[in-house]
């Protein structure tokens, strides 16, 4: 959720650069002070939560990458960004989890135990 502030600051000093797939929008300064870079920031769409920026924008964001990212193919080999799912019902449970029920499958004996000698 964007604060009041966040939108004055952006609509006063913001330059918009971009956005992503997940639609969150990138500015920049318009007019950096004398002597310093062009500050950069990110209008989160939904929830402010720093890992729905994909990897190129966060390259661009802390300064990486001076160039902003363009849409780029993805390689077979690439995965599509997720945010991270920790602290939510999404949240990846293995199995013996107090969530998925707390069973856990029967130990297979192959399993043998370090003793030093």
């Amino acid at each position: 959720m964007t604060t009041a502030i966040t939108r004055m600051i952006t609509w006063l000093k913001g330059e918009p650069v971009g956005a992503d797939a997940f639609g969150n929008r990138y500015y920049q300064e318009r007019r950096p002070a004398r002597g310093r870079r062009r500050r950069r920031w990110v209008v989160y769409k939904g929830r402010d939560e720093a890992s729905a920026v994909p990897p190129p924008w966060n390259g661009w964001l802390h300064y990486t990458v001076d160039s902003v990212p363009a849409e780029t193919q993805m390689r077979d080999w690439q995965k599509p960004h997720r945010a991270n799912r920790t602290g939510t019902p999404d949240a990846y449970r293995p199995a013996g989890h107090t969530l998925r029920g707390g069973q856990r499958a029967k130990a297979t004996g192959d399993y043998e135990a370090w003793k030093p000698e």
